[in-house]
């Protein structure tokens, strides 16, 4: 299955090019209404500029994509961003890249150029993540099986997310789905099958890349 992003981080990266400045803004926009508030803002924050173009991808199937130049020449700005959210395989973001003329003109490839760049900063700045299909998984445990059981955890990418003290501990813990098999041989192996277990739903947790 092809593994699609959404950006980690709010970000603003800044690049001269040609004595034009580029100023590129993403965020995660979960929303076609999100998407276009943040647009507005964008505008609003940089009413002085020459141009204020974007792009975003709503959905993770992309069923929402949207461009627009913003008073540059068709197809030199918002396209060329769309296409690097695209290429990146991102979604639930938008990009805006604002634009203080310099005074020399970069053509139509320039253009394209600097927006694509402008975008392809911001994305790389901002990090993704991906969501990863986990199963919580609560267990409960004798106290003598807990420092085997932890030093087992510390050495995978499994993650504790609550711990609980009473005449027994109780972890909660994330499992990715690719690896449960694996872990329940080595749970069996560490409480010789004396440990309590409770297996819930399927999640989609965000981990960085």
């Amino acid at each position: 299955m092809e593994q699609e992003y959404m950006n980690r981080l709010d970000t603003k990266t800044e690049t001269t090019i040609n004595k034009s400045r580029f100023i590129a803004y993403i965020r995660r926009t979960s929303t076609d209404e999100a998407a276009k508030a943040f647009i507005s803002e964008i505008k609003k924050k940089h009413k002085d500029a020459n141009h204020n173009c974007s792009a975003y991808i709503i959905g993770e199937s992309a069923l929402i994509q949207k461009a627009d130049d913003d008073g540059e020449p068709s197809g030199t700005a918002g396209v060329p961003i769309l296409e690097v959210l695209k290429r990146e395989g991102m979604y639930d973001t938008t990009v805006v890249v604002t634009r203080y003329f310099g005074g020399i003109k970069l053509g139509g490839g320039g253009l394209i150029r600097a927006y694509s760049g402008a975008a392809s900063d911001a994305v790389k700045a901002a990090g993704k993540v991906v969501k990863t299909p986990v199963i919580p998984i609560k267990i409960t445990m004798d106290y003598t099986n807990t420092s085997r059981f932890e030093h087992f955890i510390s050495e995978t990418d499994i993650k504790i997310k609550d711990t609980q003290y009473t005449d027994k501990v109780s972890y909660l813990i994330h499992v990715k789905e690719a690896d449960k098999e694996t872990f329940m041989k080595r749970l069996l192996e560490i409480t010789k099958n004396t440990h309590e277990l409770e297996e819930l739903d399927v999640i989609q947790a965000e981990s960085a890349v």
